[in-house]
């Protein structure tokens, strides 16, 4: 068990909220196994990036909901170029809008960089920037998923989640029908050595 959470702890290193492209990958798939019966978190795919402080932040990426982001933005901000459904990020913060985007150099305001060329965000200015680019790529969610120091250790230590390294391809796929059922059946195949 000490090996896996030196493994996470290393996926997982912190990475300042105004990251270079240049650091390595800040992001992970934490995937809920079959046992894991909490409603938040049954049958997910979170991808989690650690804070500076040592806590966990994410987002689910494969629950689509029918929310509109007028629920969410008033009328001044322009909504009209976002066409995907906004997801529920997870149970922390419901009301508040969370953004994962693309961007070819760091962003001005405070983000979580996750991969190389890939931030996650809960600040206006981002999130009013993306709204007002019609060629942004990104995703909204509503919510996100948060873990105090250590605690999501302690899951693990209780066998609830299993871990993947986070893939562009994978945290932008489209169709998310079905994509716990795979992965998890990939963190089957790669065995405890990685997923456990």
């Amino acid at each position: 068990m000490r090996a896996l959470v030196l493994a996470l702890a290393w996926l997982l290193a912190p990475a300042c909220a105004h990251a270079q492209q240049h650091l390595p990958a800040n992001g992970v798939l934490l995937v809920a196994k079959p046992s894991l019966t909490d409603p938040n978190f049954s049958q997910t795919v979170v991808l989690v990036t650690q804070t500076e402080d040592g806590g966990t932040v994410g987002v689910i990426i494969n629950r689509p909901t029918t929310l509109k982001l007028s629920q969410f933005l008033s009328e001044e901000f322009p909504t009209g170029n976002y066409r995907e459904p906004i997801f529920f990020g997870g149970p922390v913060m419901r009301q508040t809008l969370v953004s994962l985007f693309r961007s070819e150099a760091p962003p001005a305001a405070p983000a979580f960089h996750i991969l190389k060329g890939v931030y996650l965000t809960m600040h206006s200015d981002n999130i009013e920037g993306l709204l007002k680019d019609a060629t942004a790529r990104y995703r909204i969610y509503a919510g996100f998923s948060g873990w105090i120091p250590r605690q999501l250790e302690s899951e693990m230590m209780r066998d609830g989640w299993y871990f993947l390294p986070a893939d562009e391809a994978t945290i932008f796929r489209e169709k998310t029908d079905g994509l716990w059922d795979e992965l998890v059946e990939r963190a089957r195949r790669l065995g405890p050595r990685v997923s456990r």
